[in-house]
């Protein structure tokens, strides 16, 4: 039974790892939110939230139908009706990889540079490592994996990057970060950023079950971020997602459920309770929780909306602000351009940019897709065709490296022998190899200059062109 005092369900909230904390008149309804995130989880997981009726919901509150939406989008309804069809036998199942999508449904982006979105706010892990304060340094880390979530609401969905492909950037405050497709099937990818302060690695893997007219996405990775003037290691569980209306009524993205983040080297943690989206989009956005110490009593909460802004308050240990503190504020959202076509941030922007590439780019670099070019230029058609060219190449280069025997081996990222458990699944985890900071420095330091309109032509293939550099 869920605790009807605001202190006792901080105090679950602290000892047990499927603890939540809510928000919406914060210490009001945290006990509420508890009791009820059981039973709509359940529920969203079960698929009776929505998705076999086609029913249009707006969390927003409105009431804007399928032909209304589709005016404002690509879609037109002949479209979603073929689509519904192709799509209905895949209900229950994860089609992370077994579903050959049409780039109507796409953004000009990958995979890969939506895990370089992450690096916007780059600046909070620079504030972590800096303050001698162990619990705002929970504060300053969590809201900078919060912050990703502004850009998770556009509901376009990223190309899946090719065997092989890379997104590199540099100066990006003082960071450089790389990211590569280490495997196919299953689609797995692997990232690196590292500045003065901090060092930063994922290995990602998602998992989806589609549901009829929304999917639930489960996020099988490992985060790791370690702070490089304290030492400490800080490793992140974020929530699951699910995208609503995938098909017929507006799409909307909702991730209900836990953000935990432990310093692993202190044993200090945040729990962030992410509130489901009610009716009429009550509760949607609302982000609320502790900082908890080693002995899981709560030190700072922290509360806010994760595509706005977040605060915190130094707090007793029963929860309650301390007299003469007041709410202050960790992060908010940057200045967005206004009716953006693609609902880009001005950073979403700069990473599709070639002016802010590195100096001899990549050749397997996503911005460098023929698809994702034609679709940034509105071109559907040849976007498609280039969409289906390089997948018959993928399949191809498959072929041909299995009929000699050979084994796809990642450029910049070493398999290891670790394998860590997932509330999810379990995960193999691929890790660092230091090749690429080696490669950008000699690059660097070359009197190399680059031509322009020399663009390089898109092949994550040719590992035996850059071994020769």
């Amino acid at each position: 039974m869920a605790p009807t005092d605001p202190k006792e369900a901080a105090a679950v909230a602290a000892s047990s790892p499927s603890a939540s904390v809510s928000g919406g008149g914060f210490f009001a309804s945290i006990a509420s939110s508890l009791s009820n995130f059981g039973s709509a989880m359940s529920k969203s997981v079960n698929g009776l939230m929505g998705y076999e009726g086609l029913e249009v919901i707006n969390p927003e509150g409105g009431n804007e139908d399928a032909e209304e939406e589709a005016k404002k989008g690509r879609w037109k309804q002949e479209d979603r009706d073929s689509y519904w069809k192709m799509m209905q036998k895949y209900v229950g199942s994860d089609i992370t990889s077994m579903v050959t999508l049409p780039v109507i449904i796409f953004e000009p982006m990958t995979m890969l540079q939506r895990m370089a979105e992450l690096m916007e706010y780059s600046y909070l892990l620079d504030m972590a490592d800096e303050t001698e304060d162990p619990y705002m340094r929970l504060v300053y880390a969590s809201s900078f994996f919060i912050s990703v979530y502004y850009a998770y609401q556009r509901t376009w969905k990223p190309f899946n990057p090719i065997l092989g492909e890379t997104y590199e950037m540099v100066n990006h405050g003082g960071m450089s970060f790389i990211s590569e497709q280490v495997s196919h099937h299953p689609p797995m990818s692997a990232g690196h950023a590292e500045n003065e302060h901090f060092t930063y690695d994922v290995t990602s893997k998602l998992k989806t079950k589609l549901l009829g007219n929304s999917v639930d996405v489960y996020p099988v990775g490992r985060t790791r971020v370690t702070l490089k003037r304290s030492g400490v290691v800080l490793d992140l569980v974020p929530p699951p997602t699910k995208v609503n209306n995938l098909i017929f009524g507006r799409t909307w993205i909702d991730s209900p459920g836990e953000m935990v983040l432990t310093n692993m080297t202190t044993g200090d943690k945040v729990v962030l309770y992410f509130q489901p989206c009610g009716w009429f989009g009550a509760g949607r956005y609302e982000v609320d929780g502790y900082v908890y110490n080693a002995d899981d009593e709560p030190k700072i909460l922290m509360t806010g909306k994760w595509n706005e802004v977040m605060n915190y308050q130094v707090c007793d240990s029963e929860g309650e602000p301390l007299p003469g503190t007041e709410l202050k504020e960790s992060w908010r959202v940057a200045d967005i351009p206004i009716k953006d076509k693609f609902q880009y941030t001005y950073f979403a922007h700069k990473l599709n940019s070639f002016d802010t590439a590195p100096k001899k780019l990549l050749a397997s670099d996503s911005r460098l897709r023929p698809d994702r070019l034609a679709l940034e230029k509105g071109d559907l058609s040849t976007s498609g065709y280039e969409k289906s060219s390089l997948e018959e190449r993928q399949r191809a280069e498959k072929r041909n490296r299995e009929a000699k025997g050979h084994k796809f081996t990642p450029r910049w990222f070493d398999l290891t022998e670790e394998v860590t458990p997932t509330p999810w699944g379990d995960l193999e985890v691929y890790q660092y190899n230091g090749k690429y900071t080696a490669h950008r420095a000699a690059i660097d330091s070359s009197e190399y200059i680059e031509e322009p309109d020399s663009r390089t032509e898109f092949n994550p293939w040719q590992y035996d062109r850059l071994d020769a550099q």
